[in-house]
């Protein structure tokens, strides 16, 4: 099958899964409504945790979502998931993230390759920070660029938190961005290349040996940012619990293990590699900002 019809049949799930895929709560009734409309997914989930991932492409926008239980307070979320360098902390153990630079309104976040590259040669995105809503029992904080590399533009990361008992809280965290004919374009030479074989997390089918068929292409490349970007949030959270001075090497083995829990999707390295890259590049980021 050429690219044209696999596009079609791509967008035309994406319209089909459109309708169950919600804007964002808002509040935290509408929150906790989500929470318990996936309760038999939860039961269900492949991730071996309360968590589901899903994802949707619609009118030139890609967006992934994730839903998971985890086991954190509520105020210990709402503390350390506001302010601009608690974010950076977060998004810098991402493989593509090579620096991240924190100031009192927004971050400065430097994306490239897969490998230890200078922040010289990595793409900046600057993200607008800003806390929608924090009150004893909903948090939402957005993170905004305009602009991204080729052609990709309005990226947008969102994290909303209610919580569901003393020990627990529902967050939901969601991952979109806007791509042009450039990023369609280079895109399509990366699935064709370096892409080739990687698939996302949704289940699109069964092969021959039994084996779930998972999905590919841009949507494929969607699901694995999205829960990398999880993963970082729910590393971060649980690595609060180390001296401080342990923190940052705890996180990064911690990230690197629990993707490697995905391997199909989320292999892209070994782990000294991975660990020695990211001391360089955590070494290398500085903010001014600190947490609320």
């Amino acid at each position: 099958m050429n690219a044209a019809p696999m596009r079609k049949i791509l967008a035309a799930l994406a319209l089909l899964l459109a309708a169950a895929l919600p804007a964002l709560a808002q509040d935290a009734a509408a929150l906790h409504a989500r929470n318990q409309s996936l309760e038999a997914a939860f039961a269900a989930s492949p991730f071996g945790r309360p968590l589901v991932l899903q994802s949707q492409e619609r009118d030139d926008v890609l967006q992934g979502d994730v839903y998971a239980r985890i086991g954190a307070p509520y105020a210990d979320v709402q503390k350390n998931l506001q302010g601009t360098a608690h974010w950076c902390e977060i998004l810098i153990l991402h493989l593509n993230v090579k620096g991240c630079h924190a100031s009192a309104n927004g971050l400065a976040l430097l994306v490239g390759r897969k490998f230890e590259q200078p922040e010289s040669d990595a793409t900046r995105l600057d993200f607008g920070y800003r806390a929608v809503a924090s009150s004893a029992d909903y948090l939402q904080v957005r993170l905004d660029a305009a602009d991204g590399p080729m052609g990709t533009s309005d990226y947008r990361i969102v994290l909303e938190a209610v919580p569901l008992d003393a020990r627990t809280s529902f967050l939901h965290m969601s991952y979109a961005y806007r791509y042009g004919t450039a990023a369609r374009i280079a895109m399509s030479g990366y699935l064709a290349t370096l892409g080739r074989g990687k698939v996302g997390f949704t289940v699109t089918g069964q092969g021959n040996d039994g084996k779930p068929n998972y999905i590919d292409g841009i949507r494929g490349v969607l699901e694995r940012n999205t829960m990398r970007y999880y993963l970082a949030i729910d590393v971060y959270l649980a690595s609060l619990a180390q001296p401080s001075g342990e923190r940052n090497e705890r996180r990064l083995a911690a990230w690197f293990d629990v993707t490697e829990r995905y391997a199909r999707q989320l292999h892209e390295m070994e782990r000294d590699d991975y660990l020695a890259m990211k001391r360089h590049e955590v070494a290398g980021a500085t903010g001014a900002a600190s947490g609320p």
